[in-house]
């Protein structure tokens, strides 16, 4: 399969060796060469053979801009999608290749009968909850505590761990079906937050997140390493308790407070058991370079640009937050 974007951009399956070499390439430059998970040629090359999805964005003279992996299987007794990978070069960053790379896995997928497509990513990097909330309509199922072991070897985990969020993106669902088809009107931005943070809301709570945790971690780690308590403590309690995430957002803060405790939301959600972190600065992927994302499978995809468009500053001028609510029927765990 081959689809055109603009620009010159081409996305197609990979199908050659030399192209092969280029994903692990690619793997090297965004996890660092230390990286213990690496996927080799020729688990690539299986993987296709069994209905996984290895796909590449090309320039106009063949360089690989980014790719796209992932294993097909069955999931709670029906066909699905783990999407273990995904990458952009630093200098195709804010293309919009993250996304795209996205929709033309699920135009692979459809045809194969698949209905849910898995990944994983750091709640506490914003752009990436933006994106696989907002833009793909994907949500997190699952909160896993370091998925990925403590250090994976990559300069991407160093500090934080790998506690995840597991999100199912239901491809056939009519939401996933707009936010995919109808085009910039159905994707949501940082230029306007998608629905209010509302504290007074019944059954709902809030967990927020730094802006930028990867600016934390470089100038304060152990302010980054108090973000990850905090919100580990709150997000196994509520979820624990029955809350499902249903949404990521934010409000503007025109002074954050840089001093202790900075970054506590406000309202019924103060970060029971755990420490705020000093510092209301955070964001593009733990520990990243700087542009990188952090998110799906063992490492951090590159050029998920969420922050396109958006004004920088007032990207940082904003505290941002998960949704949990207690939906109808849904009991404590």
């Amino acid at each position: 399969m081959r689809k055109q974007l603009p620009g010159g951009i081409e996305l197609r399956e990979l199908a050659s060796e030399e192209e092969y070499e280029a994903v692990v390439d690619l793997e090297r430059e965004t996890w660092g060469v230390g990286f213990e998970d690496t996927v080799p040629t020729t688990i690539l090359m299986i993987s296709q053979k069994m209905s996984g999805v290895l796909a590449g964005a090309f320039d106009g003279d063949g360089r690989m801009l980014g790719f796209i992996y992932g294993l097909s299987g069955f999931r709670y007794g029906k066909r699905a999608h783990w999407s273990h990978m995904l990458a952009v070069t630093r200098e195709a960053r804010g293309l919009g290749l993250g996304r795209e790379l996205k929709v033309f896995q699920r135009e692979i997928l459809l045809p194969l009968g698949v209905e849910t497509v898995y990944w994983t990513y750091d709640p506490l990097v914003a752009r990436n909850a933006n994106l696989n909330l907002n833009r793909l309509g994907a949500l997190p199922a699952e909160y896993v505590v370091n998925m990925y072991g403590e250090d994976t070897g990559s300069v991407l985990h160093s500090g934080l761990g790998t506690d995840r969020f597991v999100v199912a993106w239901p491809i056939l669902s009519s939401r996933v079906d707009w936010l995919m088809t109808a085009g910039s009107s159905a994707q949501p931005t940082r230029a306007a937050a998608p629905f209010p943070v509302d504290e007074s809301l019944p059954e709902t709570t809030w967990v927020e997140v730094p802006p930028n945790i990867g600016r934390i971690l470089r100038s304060s780690p152990e302010d980054a390493a108090a973000w990850r308590r905090r919100t580990r403590a709150q997000f196994q309690e509520h979820l624990e308790a029955g809350y499902e995430v249903t949404g990521f957002s934010w409000r503007e803060d025109p002074e954050p407070d840089a001093g202790e405790g900075a970054g506590a939301p406000s309202g019924p959600d103060a970060g029971e058991g755990a420490g705020a972190p000093s510092g209301a600065d955070a964001g593009e992927g733990a520990g990243a370079p700087s542009g990188a994302d952090a998110g799906e499978g063992a490492g951090a995809p590159s050029g998920a640009d969420a922050d396109e468009g958006a004004d920088k500053a007032s990207v940082q001028n904003r505290r941002y937050y998960y949704r949990l609510e207690k939906l109808d029927g849904t009991e404590t765990r």
